[in-house]
């Protein structure tokens, strides 16, 4: 099953293969209701580039910082979740629920 802070590789090409050739890492920020009723995921892709942004969150994954960029939310079906490659840390998901919060708030 797919949960909400999983970091999955997605395939981005025109048309999902077998052999995907353009992957980026991204978190799944969908609920988890959500991710187990339909055949879709929103993901924020993650980034390496330090921009700073109010809706770029820093993390540590990979051994390295990353950014969790929430002004790129894109919606995909599960078939463009190529691996799971890990999971954002526990002391960032407030602040990407924040973000997002105040994102989509009136």
């Amino acid at each position: 099953m797919v949960s909400r802070f999983d970091v999955f590789l997605v395939n981005l090409d025109p048309s999902p293969s077998e052999d995907p050739k353009n992957t980026r890492p991204a978190a799944i920020v969908s609920p988890d209701e959500m991710n187990r009723n339909v055949g879709h995921v929103i993901v924020a892709p993650i980034s390496s580039s330090a921009v700073d942004y109010p809706t770029r969150i820093a993390t540590e994954f990979l051994n390295s910082e990353r950014f969790v960029v929430l002004d790129q939310l894109i919606t995909v079906d599960k078939v463009r979740l190529v691996k799971k490659i890990g999971e954002l840390e526990e002391s960032v998901r407030p602040q990407v629920l924040a973000c997002l919060a105040e994102m989509f708030a009136e």
